[in-house]
């Protein structure tokens, strides 16, 4: 396969459907009262739980023919290490991108945690490494460094994380963040191999971290000139330090056997969002924290909102996702066909790889594996066919 498709696990909860926010699969998910609900799978008489839940979404996709999963982290999630672990367990091939914050774990720890891991599942794990948006939620994690920093201190942890790795180890580092002496992994852990990092971030200061580290950069679905502007950027930033990278896009899709299908769940979906947020979205970008990635997102609002017609900003290309579950705001949304389409045109645009979402998880899971990337051609022109 010439490109690489990986589903998210909802760590997070989620509802039901586009179209409604009731009932919740997960416990995760807060209802209007702000209380925590319990679905589908929030655990019952007959001890089904929330991780079985998580376990049957990476089990569809492992057999609808996606690589593997991406993790979430925000506050309102599990932790993705952890869940992991458990989904190791549950899977044969399916691979767990694990996102988090560099500049809250030791990199000593991460890498003796990844190493083992890679050891036990048979080198099925990879980052997803993000730097944080800024505002109340960086807080919420007790972090007040700088943007500019944050980015600064995400490459020296990745610098030594690379370093205690391979160092044989004596690997020292005395540097602005982080200071060891003669560090390194046990043998049986340090020949584990070195997991592929997916970098996220539109800065310039988060393009500098991810040509330095990055094996694919990670970005929202943008308007096809803005994505093709920025990862022409990464990737000249990347080839003046001799290196080579490659582009992923992380995009929710909504795909039905008919576009008039596809549509009418967004529409309703739209009519049945907060009218609040619906208030809110339209009057222009929201507090975003310093977050360059979400204010590019929120640019792309229109100044007037009385229709889901009026997100529609390409052909294809809706910017309410975040209306209906929160999230990145723009996502894909036709017929099979079409969304298989689009994804081959982020391909010619540079994209090697995609972190595909559509709710509910588990359903769309086996829908999309299906019906859409039988139809993707990727690079070579020949359609994808399943590795499940």
């Amino acid at each position: 396969m010439s490109i690489d498709i990986f589903w998210r696990i909802p760590t997070h909860g989620e509802p039901s459907s586009h179209r409604s926010r009731r009932p919740f699969r997960g416990d995760w998910f807060p209802g209007d009262d702000g209380q925590r609900q319990l679905g589908l799978a929030g655990g019952g008489d007959d001890g089904f739980s929330y991780i079985d839940y998580l376990a049957e979404i990476a089990r569809a996709a492992e057999i609808s023919g996606f690589q593997g999963g991406l993790l979430p982290s925000f506050p309102m999630t599990d932790e993705p290490w952890a869940i992991s672990s458990f989904l190791a367990r549950e899977t044969r091939t399916f691979r767990f991108m694990i996102a988090f914050q560099p500049g809250f774990l030791n990199p000593v720890t991460a890498a003796r945690m990844t190493a083992s891991l890679q050891r036990a599942t048979g080198g099925r794990a990879l980052y997803n490494i993000i730097t944080g948006g800024g505002g109340p939620q960086q807080l919420w994690w007790g972090d007040c460094v700088a943007h500019d920093d944050r980015y600064a201190r995400t490459a020296e942890f990745l610098d030594v994380l690379r370093g205690v790795w391979s160092g044989g180890g004596s690997y020292t580092h005395h540097g602005k963040f982080y200071r060891v002496e003669n560090a390194g992994l046990p043998e049986i852990l340090a020949k584990e191999s070195f997991p592929e990092i997916y970098f996220s971030g539109s800065s310039d200061a988060a393009l500098v971290s991810a040509a330095k580290h990055a094996d694919y950069y990670l970005s929202w679905l943008e308007p096809s000139v803005q994505l093709a502007e920025k990862f022409s950027r990464v990737k000249e930033r990347t080839a003046q330090l001799g290196r080579k990278i490659k582009c992923a896009v992380r995009v929710d899709i909504v795909a039905r056997a008919t576009e008039e299908e596809a549509w009418r769940e967004v529409s309703r979906g739209f009519e049945n969002a907060d009218p609040a947020l619906v208030a809110g979205f339209k009057g222009g970008p929201g507090s975003t924290g310093d977050s360059v990635g979400a204010a590019r997102q929120s640019g792309l609002r229109p100044r007037t909102l009385n229709s889901y017609r009026d997100l529609i900003i390409e052909p294809n290309v809706w910017s309410g996702f975040t209306l209906l579950r929160g999230g990145q705001t723009n996502g894909i949304v036709g017929n099979y066909q079409q969304v298989a389409e689009k994804l081959d045109q982020l391909v010619q645009l540079g994209a090697d790889a995609f972190i595909l979402a559509s709710t509910p998880h588990l359903e769309e899971a086996y829908r999309v594996g299906e019906e859409v990337l039988p139809l993707v051609r990727g690079k070579s022109g020949a359609a994808l066919r399943a590795v499940g």
